[in-house]
């Protein structure tokens, strides 16, 4: 029942996870779309200013100042909230290519190991690292040049992968742990399966 409840819950967080990074990602597109093109408006509206041509004040004579920035942050956002998908979904390329050449009896216990491991740099690295930045951030008062936005939120991205790739360590322990009983396998397949 355990065990059925931790899958669900996997699969609930994944799908927020997902719908979240689909979100991101299109805006990010978006954002340097807009970039690129206020750039090339404002390459067009200066030549035409050479030219003697009267433009309109509303067309932008360069790149939008904050569109740089936005895109900067969001590839932040996406890429470690990315990877906290990717691993959930044993999509990790340095993680689970290996753990899946290895023969089918030693793969729960290397897979714990590893999942221990991760655990660990994610609680040094992401968790804790990620608190000190966005406090220290914080306590300086730094805010992005454009928009003037406090930069801790940015960093927030950090503590916040940590959060979901750390219960995606937990609950990969507690799945891998279940598959060295054969009785844990077959429920786990029967639980993915619904």
């Amino acid at each position: 029942m355990m065990l059925k409840t931790l899958i669900l819950m996997k699969k609930g967080m994944t799908w927020i996870l997902e719908i979240a990074v689909i979100i991101l990602m299109a805006v990010l597109v978006a954002d340097v779309l807009w970039g690129v093109l206020t750039r090339a408006l404002g390459t067009f509206v200066a030549w035409l200013g050479t030219k003697d041509i009267m433009v309109w004040s509303w067309i932008p004579d360069g790149q939008a100042e904050w569109s740089e920035e936005i895109a900067t942050n969001l590839l932040m956002w996406v890429s470690l909230l990315g990877a906290c998908v990717a691993y959930t979904s044993k999509a990790h390329l340095g993680v689970d290519y290996f753990v899946s050449k290895l023969h089918d009896a030693s793969r729960p216990l290397v897979t714990i190991v590893i999942n221990l491991l991760v655990g660990v740099f994610t609680i040094v690295v992401l968790l804790w690292g990620g608190y000190i930045l966005f406090v220290e951030t914080w306590r300086s008062g730094q805010t992005t040049a454009a928009l003037q936005i406090p930069q801790a939120y940015y960093y927030l991205a950090v503590p916040i992968s940590g959060v979901f790739m750390l219960l995606y360590c937990i609950e990969n322990i507690i799945e891998a742990a279940a598959e060295l009983t054969t009785s844990g396998l077959s429920a786990i397949k029967q639980i993915e399966s619904e």
